[in-house]
């Protein structure tokens, strides 16, 4: 899954290499989204910047420096609408399902799902005009990788 993960959006081009918008937006979004219990641990860091280098094909080194960055903005709390409105301007829907499926994971990385996690990913199906059936079933896929990894 993986690999055809990093092949699709590798071929589609609508992510491009070395943008530090796209880094800017991706790692903020999944930073914000695994900061939504109040606790981003080294887990979940990690799984983001494996997520950013291996599908999304980011340099690691630029990787590192903006998630660096982005933990420390943590605090300033930014709009959810905020990204994903430019993720509606740039991803097609099943782009956006994928980085719905990747949420999730990045979510159930340490090893629980609180309700509000739950919410969350809810409101954001919402706000990238993704159906609940649909992040029904990438919460599903998420699940079923987390179960195959532990």
């Amino acid at each position: 899954m993986l690999n055809s993960l990093k092949f699709f959006f590798h071929q589609s081009g609508e992510i491009h290499q070395n943008n530090t918008d796209d880094l800017h937006l991706l790692s903020g979004l999944m930073l914000e989204t695994a900061n939504i219990d109040g606790h981003v641990d080294q887990q979940e860091v990690d799984k983001i910047s494996k997520v950013l280098i291996d599908i999304f094909h980011e340099e690691p080194s630029a990787v590192e420096a903006e998630l660096k960055k982005c933990l420390e903005e943590l605090e300033e709390h930014k709009s959810f609408h905020s990204f994903t409105s430019q993720i509606n301007q740039s991803f097609s829907n099943e782009k956006k399902i994928i980085l719905l499926e990747i949420l999730w994971e990045i979510i159930l990385e340490d090893g629980e799902l609180h309700d509000f996690e739950s919410n969350l990913m809810r409101r954001l199906a919402g706000l990238l005009y993704i159906s609940d059936v649909q992040c029904g079933n990438a919460k599903k896929r998420a699940l079923k990788k987390s179960q195959l990894t532990k």
